[in-house]
C-alpha cells in the first residue's frame, strides 16, 4: 500500500525494521544479493561498511561481535571482489546494493 502511495520514507523505515529483524517481506525478495551470493546479513553489514561504519560500531548495531563483523567483512570483500572497504562501498552503490537515503 505505501508503495501505491508513493510513501518511499515509510518503505525505507519499513525495509529497515525488516532487515534489522531478519524478516523478509515477502517471498521475492530472497537474499537481495542477487547473483553475488551475498546473505542478508551480509547486506546489512555491506549498508553499514557503505555509511563508514567501524567493525566496533557494525558490532554494536547488529548485536554481534566485532569479530563475526570483521568476518562478513572479509566475506563481502571477496564477493564483491573489492581491495578495501571504501572499494567495497563504490561497488555496493554502483550496484545499488544499499539505500541512497
Amino acid at each position: 500500500m505505501a508503495a501505491d502511495l508513493g510513501a518511499d520514507p515509510l518503505m525505507r523505515e519499513h525495509s529497515l525494521l525488516a532487515r534489522r529483524g531478519r524478516i523478509v517481506l515477502d517471498a521475492t525478495a530472497g537474499s537481495g544479493g542477487g547473483d553475488l551470493g551475498l546473505t542478508g546479513r551480509e547486506l546489512e553489514v555491506l549498508r553499514l561498511v557503505a555509511a563508514g561504519r567501524s567493525n566496533r560500531d557494525i558490532a554494536n548495531e547488529l548485536f554481534i561481535s566485532p569479530k563475526t563483523a570483521s568476518v562478513h567483512v572479509s566475506n563481502i570483500l571477496g564477493k564483491l571482489g573489492a581491495a578495501s572497504r571504501g572499494e567495497a562501498a563504490a561497488k555496493a552503490h554502483a550496484l545499488r546494493l544499499v539505500d541512497l537515503a
